[in-house]
């Protein structure tokens, strides 16, 4: 069963995404359509999580500004991220999967 929604899924994932990790600092650019005109949104910011497989996969990135912080998640192979660019990478001894602490640290700045 697995085999094949793998085959069917092959032909929807993309061959262009980055190798980023948790920790990265990455710039997704998205795709917004807004009426009949279409224009590219850059969200910076780091990541907290990366979960699933194929073309349920996920990433979450975390933008901290002043005392506000957004996060937004995002599909790996969604045809609306046009193009995800890896600015700053990970401290090589990083030990979580996971940096959901980073959401209370923001808050509390």
């Amino acid at each position: 069963m697995k085999k094949a929604i793998e085959l069917i899924e092959k032909d929807y994932l993309k061959s262009d995404i980055p190798e980023f990790k948790v920790g990265d600092t990455v710039r997704v650019s998205q795709r917004i359509q807004e009426g009949d005109k279409s224009r590219l949104q850059a969200f910076e910011g780091v990541v907290i999580f990366r979960r699933g497989r194929g073309t349920g996969e996920t990433f979450s990135v975390l933008k901290v500004e002043h005392t506000d912080s957004v996060e937004k998640t995002f599909p790996v192979h969604s045809p609306l991220v046009e193009k995800i660019t890896v600015v700053k990478a990970s401290k090589p001894k990083l030990k979580k999967s996971k940096l959901y602490h980073l959401r209370k640290q923001a808050v509390k700045k």
